[in-house]
């Protein structure tokens, strides 16, 4: 299998590959049986096949298994601290003592302590893409970004990002200090972000970082509801994924499952190729971020970059997004519209 191509980070950024690789799952949220020493190990040679295979983008924050995942993560970026990015993120406070706990922090005194806990746990002297989880509408963005343009200043974040802001949140930021990259879900099942926010990345010259890209595993057809996953997974809260909603949005799926079988290939590649020739629809950097913790579905993931869907196969999937049952989120209240 060869390298995958590589694009632009925002017009302000360094290269990376076309395909990131969202680090969550390793540690946090997904429920399976590779738990546990076994679950670590193979999260830990995923890691290292990623980057044989030209991806450079390795995505964490502080909040994934109460900073569990970026100490996991930290090993492999030191040892490869000049050919990988690593990004992480603040704003979402959780507690493991109550894990019903969670709360929203934008302001400057905790997004100064958050960086240097994530600085720790990862163990490098910098943090290449630096991004606010949500945003806490309580706190001025200007206050916030300016808070975080002051940690490039003092040497420990190289780059900017925002998450889950829609257009005109984004235009305000970027005006206090240079946006990097925004990332927001953005799939075959969510295209809400083409309203303001994808506009308003291409215009400012902002990478379109997606996470999800494969609908939390929905779109690879490994599940059509909820109830088939293991107790514990969060998905079990997502409204799409239960009841008359996951029905629904399971046969949503069948143009999905033609096109593969057409083209030899598996669903989720399809989903895959779909996000990724966003870059050429709308005219910036996209570089999804499929989260896996094995070495099979990486690889999968990745031969995606090399799959092209023709226009007719576009038009087919063109109408799925409008059609989805239920919120991404029981919880919208964190979510820019």
């Amino acid at each position: 299998m060869t390298t995958i191509p590589t694009t632009t980070l925002g017009s302000n950024g360094p290269a990376v590959g076309v395909q990131g690789l969202g680090c969550m799952g390793m540690s946090d949220f997904y429920t399976d049986r590779d738990g546990g020493a076994s679950g670590e190990q193979e999260s830990r040679a995923t890691l290292e096949r990623a980057l044989e295979l030209g991806v450079t983008l390795f995505d964490t924050a502080d909040m994934y298994g109460y900073g569990r995942n970026e100490e996991l993560v930290g090993p492999f970026v030191q040892a490869h601290r000049d050919e990988v990015l690593i990004a992480t993120k603040f704003a979402i406070e959780r507690r493991e003592e109550d894990p019903t706990f969670r709360s929203l922090r934008n302001d400057p005194a905790y997004i100064r302590q958050a960086v240097d806990a994530s600085l720790r746990r990862l163990g490098v002297d910098h943090i290449d893409l630096y991004y606010m989880h949500r945003r806490d509408p309580k706190v001025p963005l200007a206050e916030s970004v300016g808070a975080m343009a002051e940690l490039i200043a003092a040497g420990k974040v190289r780059y900017l990002g925002l998450s889950e802001v829609n257009g005109a949140e984004l235009r305000e930021a970027h005006a206090v200090h240079p946006i990097t990259a925004l990332q927001s879900e953005w799939s075959l099942f969510s295209r809400d972000v083409e309203v303001s926010a994808v506009p308003a990345a291409a215009e400012l010259g902002v990478a379109f970082v997606p996470y999800s890209p494969l609908g939390r595993g929905f779109l690879t057809g490994s599940f059509t509801n909820a109830s088939e996953l293991a107790a514990g997974d969060f998905r079990h809260h997502q409204p799409r994924f239960t009841g008359d909603n996951a029905e629904a949005n399971a046969a949503l799926l069948a143009p999905v499952h033609k096109i593969a079988a057409e083209r030899g290939v598996t669903v989720g590649q399809v989903a895959l190729a779909w996000v990724q020739q966003r870059a050429t629809v709308h005219g910036l950097p996209v570089i999804p971020i499929p989260g896996t913790k094995r070495r099979s579905r990486l690889e999968e993931n990745v031969s995606a970059t090399a799959l092209t869907l023709t226009a007719p196969e576009l038009a087919t999937l063109e109408p799925i997004a409008a059609r989805v049952s239920g919120d991404r989120y029981a919880d919208m209240s964190h979510i820019s519209r």
